[in-house]
């Protein structure tokens, strides 16, 4: 997505509709009721000064000017030569007939408003206001009409009438002002939400680019991370993610080429002896042949055991059959079955007994001897060179701790956090999977124990297993 153009779609709509429509409601609601209040305001005040005018002038003129019907005319008349407001506002006075009798406008003099305030006066004998078109002349208009009395008799009123013109080009003045700071307080959000969501959109959009990639094969592919908020740390799972899918394809790569060596080596050497043995009759050849065949079969044998094992791990089918288990007997036997294949092979096993005596506890004995051979076959290929292995069974808090130590080179320590992962062989020569140690480790956590590997001090590799006691 260019920087350059902004397109309102996807986050961006969701966000903008989300954020600005309500913002954008409140805002007319608030603007809306701004000028109805303003219209009401106007309004009214102009009224109520209308009103105020109105019962004033009609209280003097009838106290101080009338005593007859022609003197009501003729104080009307003066009254009306005299009005200063003129320029604002039209003082009309109405005969009993409803129509215009003096005017300080002269030109509406014998004209019926026919307007109802003057008829409501009339009837209410009450001071009474008139807003709306005026009849002659179409123009909006506001009006109070206040009953002049005479012996308690209605002769007349005196109505007071102003055009509503300006008081509406005020209005539309103030409406306008409104709706301007309305668009210009909407911009403002609108501007400040989409530079808030283009800080967010842009570097999404970077990191869906990058995952695309990884998802194309471009595994170890690293993005620049300019953040310090949850989009940083988004970034920063995204690398790990693909340097972990880097390292993973690099180590599965190295074991498929690993694993199909190892495979084509026993399989060679039980071929190769087999043609030989067809062609050859001698015992001794026949019996050393036969030898390298059974070695190399139960060799491929083991290999394809934890293949299936480690495919079981990865589908969630590795379970256990769970039976009362007497560790120290099971590591024992083990112990005994290794020791002589390991003198043969110049390597002496040793073994430190311990003197508690362990309750059975439940287990898999068929998996955790799977773990003592392979733990003791590893120390006798990688530390092999030392000929010699130690092993101990003791008792810790309320738990079973069995060693296996070597006294070979060790493991180098930048590759100690990585020798139990699967697949990795670190740089190590010696034949294998590199998926034992994970299949040891995940059989030991279904125990609810820990399987631990670290160099003993002196030299030398050490596992320790702990094992949850009775």
């Amino acid at each position: 997505m260019g920087k350059s153009k902004i397109e309102i779609t996807g986050l961006r709509k969701r966000w903008l509709i989300s954020s600005l429509s309500p913002i954008f409601v409140v805002a007319l609601l608030v603007a809306g009721t701004f000028c109805v209040g303003m219209a009401n305001y106007y309004y009214n005040m102009m009224q109520d000064g209308l009103r105020t005018r109105a019962s004033h002038a009609s209280t003097y003129f009838t106290s101080n000017t009338m005593s007859s019907y022609p003197e009501f005319y003729q104080s009307a008349y003066n009254f009306a030569q005299e009005f200063s407001e003129r320029d604002r506002m039209e003082l009309q006075f109405i005969g009993s007939s409803g129509k215009i009798l003096v005017s300080s406008y002269g030109l509406t003099a014998g004209m019926s408003p026919g307007t109802p305030d003057i008829y409501a006066a009339f009837q209410s004998r009450q001071i009474e206001p008139f807003r709306g078109v005026d009849p002659n002349t179409g123009e909006h208009i506001m009006s109070v009409c206040a009953p002049l009395l005479l012996d308690d008799q209605v002769v007349g009123a005196m109505r007071y009438v102003t055009s509503m013109s300006a008081v509406q080009r005020e209005l539309l003045i103030t409406v306008a002002i409104a709706v301007g700071l309305l668009a210009a307080c909407t911009a403002m959000v609108y501007v400040s939400n989409m530079v808030f969501i283009n800080n967010v959109v842009e570097p999404v959009a970077e990191v869906t680019e990058t995952a695309k990639r990884i998802a194309g094969g471009s595994y170890g592919t690293q993005m620049e991370n300019h953040y310090r908020d949850e989009i940083g740390q988004l970034i920063d799972a995204i690398n790990n993610m693909s340097s972990q899918i880097s390292k993973s394809e690099k180590i599965k790569s190295e074991f498929i080429s690993s694993v199909s060596h190892e495979l084509r080596t026993p399989l060679t050497a039980i071929t190769g002896w087999g043609e030989t043995l067809l062609e050859d009759t001698d015992p001794r050849q026949l019996r050393r042949g036969v030898g390298i065949i059974l070695k190399e079969s139960r060799r491929l044998t083991n290999m394809v055991e934890e293949l299936l094992d480690f495919s079981k791990m990865e589908d969630g089918r590795f379970t256990l059959r769970i039976e009362q288990v007497d560790i120290q007997a099971e590591f024992e036997d083990t112990i005994y079955t290794y020791m002589e294949l390991f003198r043969q092979e110049s390597i002496e096993l040793r073994y430190e007994s311990c003197d508690e005596l362990f309750a059975p506890v439940p287990g898999d004995p068929e998996r955790l001897k799977q773990v003592f051979c392979n733990v003791l076959d590893n120390a006798a290929k990688h530390g092999g060179a030392g000929r010699r292995i130690d092993t101990a069974v003791s008792g810790a808090d309320g738990k079973i701790v069995i060693t296996v130590r070597d006294y070979g080179p060790g493991v180098p320590e930048a590759e100690l956090p990585f020798v139990k992962q699967k697949f990795y062989k670190g740089s190590s020569k010696v034949r294998g999977s590199g998926i034992g140690l994970a299949v040891c480790d995940e059989i030991i956590r279904l125990h609810n124990g820990e399987f631990e590997i670290g160099n003993a001090s002196g030299g030398g590799c050490v596992v320790t297993i702990t094992l949850p006691a009775a």
